[in-house]
């Protein structure tokens, strides 16, 4: 069945907006009576009724209503420097959000190469997303923090770095359990420096690792989101 992400969405009826409105009728070829189920991002999956199948304003009516559906026992917010280039970043997104994360912090360290990007963009990847891994809950995008501002984040639970530097560190898998709230630092392409290493565990950060093999920085982002999943299964 199709999915809609609606955001504003209350019990009762609702209007899609132009865009999805011409998709669903249009391109989609719904039409009054069909079903189409429709996520809000807070943990509402709905199933509704097109009751007027006009291609600029379509009307749905709410059938069933299923609260805080899929939710984790656990809160995953990643931290990762976005990649020179965009597209890799844009991946990441992507997959993290199929596979289950809570909140995506970009950030800008030393030696980051990209330090600008399009939020509107990003935001529609995470939504399609969404909907194609059928979740009710949407991860959060979080504004461009600089690396000495993230570090000073009033955030609860365990606190973990990742990076390169042949020092003693355990792996990630070892140093966490089902529901935890955690939060994963990945550095940019050439990774955080010393100096940047150290201001994060004097702010209680831990050292970890993600595997034996040197990862890009997007597929760093991904093994990490998927150990806390695997771990919480």
């Amino acid at each position: 069945m199709h999915i809609f992400y609606t955001p504003d969405l209350k019990d009762g009826n609702y209007q899609l907006n132009e865009e999805e409105s011409k998709h669903c009728i249009r391109v989609l070829r719904l039409k009054s009576g069909d079903k189409v189920n429709l996520i809000d991002g807070e943990g509402g999956f709905y199933l509704a009724e097109i009751v007027n199948d006009h291609p600029k304003r379509c009307e749905l009516k709410i059938v069933q209503t299923e609260k805080e559906y899929g939710k984790r026992n656990y809160f995953l917010s990643v931290a990762l420097a976005p990649t020179k280039n965009i597209e890799r970043f844009e991946w990441f997104l992507e997959k993290s959000t199929e596979i289950g994360v809570d909140e995506f912090i970009p950030f800008i360290s030393h030696q980051s190469e990209r330090k600008v990007i399009k939020p509107e963009r990003l935001n529609r990847i995470i939504n399609a997303a969404v909907k194609q891994s059928i979740q009710a809950y949407r991860p959060k995008l979080s504004a461009m923090l600089k690396f000495k501002d993230l570090i000073y984040l009033p955030i609860e639970g365990k606190k973990f770095i990742a990076h390169c530097f042949d020092t003693e560190k355990p792996f990630l898998k070892d140093v966490i359990k089902k529901g935890d709230k955690v939060l994963v630092l990945i550095g940019p392409e050439g990774d955080f420096t010393m100096e940047e290493i150290e201001q994060a565990k004097n702010r209680g950060f831990k050292e970890i690792s993600l595997g034996n093999s040197r990862l890009r920085t997007e597929t760093a982002g991904i093994v990490a989101v998927h150990t806390v999943s695997l771990i919480n299964l």
